[in-house]
């Protein structure tokens, strides 16, 4: 559509190619709700006014129209399907543009696998950004099947969709002038770059906003987003499966304050889109905690859309001239949506998308090797002193650093106590790069028997197996490994369930309701062995991540997030 037609259809001279009429238009920009009708002409809108007529018109009375809702951070990956299928489910939704970090199937495939993403848009009627992923592998003390170094991000960053940097995780190794991260940073310019820095306070803190980091999706406290709003960085206010810090964040938004929230998924687990949705979760959730609806709104899409620029690119509002992402509601407060418009076209109605589904391109292929007898080394020997657990923090990805509760001895070694919640936890290598394992011992993923297993362990994706004795780990871990990929829950020989996931061991082609429902089905499984926590899959696949305090497990072995060094497993050693 040319720019002389957009032009006239904006005076009132030509006919906009559609009319929403009679609704009440959100206005994120001024904070009111106006009666406007809403003039298309092509992908943009041409005029927001009253009395606008046209040969095709939409009635919207008694509806308010609001601007598509952006996701200011997430990981396709976490969802388990394409982007296709993703889109699917969250455009009827009202989701028109998402900032996707793919560091995960980066930690896979590296650029090959950021490219797959990338190619993965076409014919998808969702805007999807990406972020090339700063750390690849997040940290020293890790195996991945990749790494990124600035010399591999530069051509990334100048290829248009990519925004900038994504979250750069290894805050300690920012703070200590690591000179390859500085290199990365340096790449960026002045691109966006993504923060995240869990617990980072103080003159730390200082360090690391003055290497180029502007955002922060893992203030967990009010007082840690406070001081970090303080100092200049801007809030992704996040919403997850397994991280759900709205609740605690939500006083931050206040008048003087809203401008520099924003709202965020981060890792959203298939049966909670079905089930829940997505930012229009996040924006019911926060309006029922005593946000004002027109704030909720803002945070869901103008202050996004302003921090990555997008806003430049038409996304963020209702504006002559602005793309033409377009939600329509029956309900206000409980973001109830009727349709959702995406570049002028009708995407969806009464919660059905009206596009047909296509597969994804091709994906990369690589090796899924783990070491050979790698379940001799599953043992640990007894010792009569105290050993350090993860202990998991229900609706939280930092984990605990205790001390083991009574271990029982069984021919040397530690056996499982079913009257205790300390379980073992191994992490194997899974790419074939080093041949490495990791053992050692969590509390708090409520398993009395078997064991539970995935290929889905941030942020290397090595395979992770949590368990109350070696034979059901074995099983489990076979059961992901022949599946190139996936999550199993087994018990002595047998496995109970198995969700594939062959795409980088993450992802799946099949559709969002096959995968929600195999997951439920090994959700089943786990509790049919006497599993006890509400996320186990998702809560599982983050004590691999030595980036989130305080003590995590890699298959180079026990890390103490807060030293950020690998240590043993007994505390006297």
């Amino acid at each position: 559509m040319s720019l002389e037609h957009r032009i006239a259809v904006a005076r009132g001279d030509a006919d906009a190619d559609l009319v929403l009429r009679g609704g009440t238009v959100v206005n994120v920009l001024s904070g009111e709700l106006e009666r406007a009708d809403v003039a298309l002409a092509g992908d943009r809108i041409a005029a927001v006014a009253p009395s606008i007529q046209g040969p095709r018109e939409v009635d919207c009375s008694g509806r308010w129209l609001a601007p598509g809702f952006i996701d200011a951070h997430m990981h396709l990956e976490s969802t388990m399907v394409s982007l296709s299928e993703f889109a699917r489910a969250v455009v009827p939704r009202g989701t028109t543009a998402v900032v996707l970090d793919p560091h995960e199937i980066a930690n896979v495939f590296g650029v090959e696998g950021i490219r797959w993403i990338l190619d993965s848009r076409d014919g998808v009627p969702l805007a999807a950004y990406v972020m090339a992923s700063s750390c690849v592998p997040a940290t020293h003390m890790e195996t991945s099947g990749a790494t990124l170094e600035a010399a591999d991000l530069s051509p990334l960053l100048a290829e248009p969709g990519v925004l900038g940097l994504a979250e750069v995780m290894n805050f300690p190794g920012v703070v200590a002038g690591l000179p390859p991260l500085l290199d990365k940073l340096r790449a960026a310019g002045d691109r966006v770059i993504d923060g995240h820095a869990p617990g980072l306070t103080g003159r730390d803190l200082d360090a690391y906003l003055c290497a180029g980091p502007g955002s922060d999706h893992e203030a967990t406290t009010l007082e840690e987003a406070s001081e970090k709003l303080r100092k200049g960085m801007r809030i992704l206010i996040r919403e997850g499966s397994t991280a759900r810090n709205l609740d605690a964040l939500l006083p931050l938004v206040t008048a003087t304050t809203e401008r520099r929230c924003c709202f965020a998924t981060d890792d959203r687990h298939p049966a909670d889109l079905l089930a829940e949705g997505h930012i229009d979760h996040v924006i019911r959730r926060a309006i029922d905690g005593g946000l004002a609806p027109i704030l909720a709104y803002r945070l869901a899409t103008l202050n996004a859309a302003e921090w990555f620029g997008l806003d430049r690119l038409g996304h963020g509002s209702l504006r002559p001239g602005g793309r033409a992402d377009i939600v329509v509601l029956e309900d206000l407060e409980g973001v109830e949506v009727s349709a959702t418009y995406v570049a002028g076209s009708a995407a969806a109605r009464e919660g059905r998308p009206r596009w047909e589904a296509h597969p994804p391109p091709p994906a990369p292929t690589g090796a899924f090797r783990l070491p050979d007898g790698w379940w001799e080394r599953l043992p640990l020997p007894w010792r009569d002193a105290p050993a350090r657990v993860i202990e998991v923090v229900p609706g939280q990805i930092v984990t605990g650093a205790g001390t083991t509760r009574p271990l029982r001895a069984e021919d040397g070694t530690i056996a499982m106590d079913e009257a205790s919640d300390v379980r073992k936890l191994a992490v194997i290598e899974r790419h074939g790069r080093s041949g490495r394992m990791g053992v050692g011992l969590v509390a708090g993923l409520g398993l009395p028997r078997g064991a539970i297993a995935s290929s889905v362990a941030h942020d290397s994706h090595n395979v992770i197996v949590a368990g109350a004795d070696d034979a059901s780990m074995r099983t489990a871990v076979e059961a992901v490994a022949e599946a190139r990929g996936g999550i199993a829950v087994a018990l002595d020989g047998e496995v109970l369930a198995l969700l594939a996931l062959p795409i980088a061991g993450l992802m799946s082609e099949r559709s969002l309701e096959a995968v929600a429902a195999e997951l439920q089905t090994a959700l089943h499984a786990y509790r049919a062995v006497g599993g006890t926590h509400s996320e186990p899959f998702m809560a599982l696949s983050f004590l691999a991540l030595p980036v989130i305090p305080a003590l995590k497990l890699t298959d180079h072995g026990i890390v103490d997030v807060t030293r950020f060094e690998v240590v043993p497993l007994w505390e006297n050693d």
